[in-house]
């Protein structure tokens, strides 16, 4: 069994200033906290939009949870001229700063790289935007589905599917999920450069670009002629429910054809060869779809796995967040917000000598406030409580929906 938080963790002792929200930002600081970083999210007055989102139980989302656990909450009103240069103060004390507002915004606010930079050289600051931070594109708005069409996603999946006439609808926002995965990895290596330099720098990550990675053999059939349909893998019918068999080697093909009774496929000129199952690749998956359908799912999974070849029964979310691997891995924690607990997703990766874990609270809007204030910023409670008549923090109800780089899902 996985024990992912009996060890140091490998980012304690970095802390980031988290001006991000929505998804790909937050994923990103997330991802920095489950590894021990100190996160100070910095919120509008109101508390982030993300917050009223749903799943909701007793007005508390466990969307914005699963976001956001682990991070240290303090809320500014960035509009004011205090709130701003609090959010200098803290920048200053800060190795890393994520941001996905519209490009320019930080800027307007005070905020931007190369002011921040004067006073703290060492500072990481990585900018997360649909399209980058200058260019003819770099005003666009950039919600994740927006980004899936201009990248090629959407119409790309079409071609896989040969009864629609129009694209899928999007569901599950990837190009944010990308995004925030790409900043995550290019921040270690900017604290990596920075312990041998001495120097921090500016990281411009877009989701556009992180689409477009996510296409490695659409983009090379873009540029050259492709003769022959690469093969797609379609669910087949079961009694209750559908399989997918992805044969790719002439091993797993081999070790089908035995496994369904078929051994003369592999003298078959049709299936010979990886090029004539390529070309007939539609014709060689409906018959095999003749022996899943008399069967059930789990009885064609283990079936056919036990025989060598790739295959998986289609679960529900539900379903999968019960698979004993993951239980074995550890690959869920249990967090607690103020209405209870729930589970989130741990990081899809682990370390021998480190701990990678979510930490297991969500703080509400505000909560630690008075906390960074008095033990990072050195403010007197006094202070802080004449900034809060000021009206520092604002108040109020959430905010609309901001325009920022990252999609409300």
């Amino acid at each position: 069994m996985s024990d992912r938080g009996a060890k140091p963790r490998p980012l304690e002792g970095i802390r980031v200033l988290d001006f991000s929200m929505i998804v790909a930002g937050p994923y990103c600081t997330r991802l920095l906290a489950d590894l021990g970083a100190d996160v100070i999210k910095v919120e509008p007055p109101g508390g982030e939009y993300m917050r009223a989102r749903s799943p909701l139980r007793d007005g508390h989302s466990t969307y914005f949870g699963q976001l956001n656990c682990g991070k240290r909450s303090i809320v500014l009103d960035l509009k004011t001229p205090r709130g701003a240069a609090i959010a200098t103060e803290l920048a200053a004390e800060c190795d890393v700063l994520v941001e996905n507002f519209r490009p320019g915004v930080m800027q307007r606010l005070g905020l931007g790289f190369s002011t921040l930079s004067e006073r703290t050289p060492r500072l990481v600051y990585c900018s997360i935007s649909g399209f980058g931070q200058s260019g003819p594109s770099a005003s666009k708005p950039a919600y994740a589905p927006i980004v899936h069409a201009a990248s090629g996603l959407d119409l790309a999946l079409l071609a896989f599917e040969d009864d629609r006439e129009r694209p899928a609808k999007t569901g599950i926002f990837t190009a944010d999920v990308l995004a925030g995965l790409n900043a995550f990895g290019a921040i270690q290596t900017a604290l990596f450069v920075r312990e041998r330099t001495g120097c921090g720098q500016f990281i411009d990550v877009t989701l556009i670009e992180s689409m477009m990675n996510l296409m490695i053999y659409e983009v090379q059939e873009a540029q050259f002629v492709v003769t022959q349909r690469r093969p797609v893998y379609a669910p087949l019918r079961a009694t209750d429910g559908y399989v997918i068999v992805t044969a790719i080697t002439a091993a797993n093909f081999s070790d089908l054809a035995n496994a369904v009774g078929h051994p003369e496929w592999k003298n078959d000129e049709r299936f010979a060869t990886a090029r004539a199952r390529e070309h007939h690749w539609d014709e060689l998956m409906r018959l095999v779809e003749a022996w899943t359908a008399v069967r059930s799912a789990r009885d064609c999974e283990e079936y056919l796995t036990k025989a060598g070849v790739p295959t998986s029964r289609y679960l529900s979310v539900r379903e999968a967040m019960q698979d004993p691997a993951l239980a074995h891995r550890g690959s869920f924690a249990r967090v607690k917000d103020a209405a209870g607990s729930f589970l989130v997703p741990n990081a899809p990766f682990q370390f021998s000598g480190a701990a990678v874990a979510a930490q297991p609270f969500v703080a509400a809007p505000g909560e630690h406030g008075d906390e960074i204030l008095c033990g990072v910023l050195g403010y007197a409670p006094a202070e802080v409580e004449a900034l809060r008549d000021a009206g520092v923090f604002g108040g109020g109800t959430p905010p609309t929906p901001p325009k920022r780089a990252a999609s409300p899902q």
